[in-house]
């Protein structure tokens, strides 16, 4: 594997994914869970938090749940402060959503759901990092119990009304499918140049920029050797790793060479599969002109 890792400003961005119903899962985004759509065009809808794009759907008829096989476990929401993060829990509480979980994993305090199509979902606020535990230089997680009740309290200083996702809400990370932990390694570590923070038992590794907690989670709990979705699943169409500049873009692309991957690029973007046939888009910045690029190449 490389020793050189990704440019540490390196975040997730938007998650396009694909939806059976494109105005059930519109109605369930914007009234569950506050997002504001930025544009629809045809089929494809362009949802976030009123800044750049945080979230694509693509309309398929027919699309399905499919269980066994590789693709998306959950996308993460990123959300700026613990009061936002009770906001939300509240707002689905009063609207009876779904929940499918809650847990204190140390770095962060996380809610779990998924949404109409089965696609998971996570909303999640994290700890300073001043206070991430580390034993031995090892960054530490978990999965404790949520103190749901010390969350909601912090509305009782600042109970402000329901006004969706704050501005600030980003993409925090992607957890996938993968089909094998040492190929997904060799890719998203030695290729990519993410930096493994953990590894969680034999089934699951966790990788970042910049030290962070993790960009991406990879898992093999849907099966060792799991095969790629069919083509009528709903589910995980690519997710976008964003860099900083195009010189971090450009030493991505030379070991992606040097591995002797396949990939295609167009207008700056570079598009291409992990060996589980997730899709990957790297981009420069946020701009919305990187999604017009790629929805071809998502469907190859």
């Amino acid at each position: 594997m490389s020793n050189i890792s990704i440019h540490p400003a390196t975040t997730i961005g938007y998650v396009h994914l694909t939806v059976a119903n494109l105005n059930r899962s519109l109605a369930f985004y914007q009234e569950n869970l506050g997002f504001q759509l930025h544009r629809r065009e045809g089929d494809t809808a362009y949802l976030g938090a009123g800044g750049s794009d945080l979230l694509v759907l693509t309309e398929q008829p027919g699309a399905r749940a499919v269980s066994g096989v590789t693709g998306l476990y959950h996308f993460a929401i990123l959300t700026p402060s613990r009061l936002a993060l009770a906001q939300s829990l509240r707002h689905l509480a009063e609207t009876r959503t779904p929940l499918q979980g809650f847990s204190d994993h140390l770095v962060s305090e996380a809610i779990y759901l998924a949404d109409p199509d089965g696609n998971g979902i996570e909303i999640y606020r994290d700890r300073p990092r001043s206070e991430w535990p580390r034993q031995n230089g090892q960054l530490q997680m978990a999965t404790d119990p949520l103190d749901i009740q010390s969350i909601l309290a912090e509305l009782e200083a600042q109970p402000a009304p329901w006004a969706g996702l704050e501005p600030e809400t980003v993409i925090g990370h992607v957890h996938l499918h993968i089909s094998t932990i040492p190929s997904a390694e060799a890719f998203y570590v030695g290729t990519l140049g993410f930096d493994l923070i953990l590894r969680y038992g034999p089934s699951a590794s966790f990788v970042s920029a910049g030290g962070y907690h993790h960009h991406l989670g990879l898992n093999t709990w849907a099966g060792v050797n799991a095969p790629p979705p069919p083509p009528d699943a709903a589910g995980l169409r690519y997710f976008t790793i964003n860099l900083p500049e195009a010189s971090a873009l450009a030493a991505v692309v030379e070991r992606i060479q040097q591995a002797g991957l396949a990939f295609q690029e167009k207008d700056g973007v570079v598009f291409l599969h992990d060996p589980a046939r997730n899709g990957v888009a790297l981009n420069v910045g946020r701009e919305a002109k990187t999604i017009t690029a790629l929805v071809d190449f998502a469907r190859s």
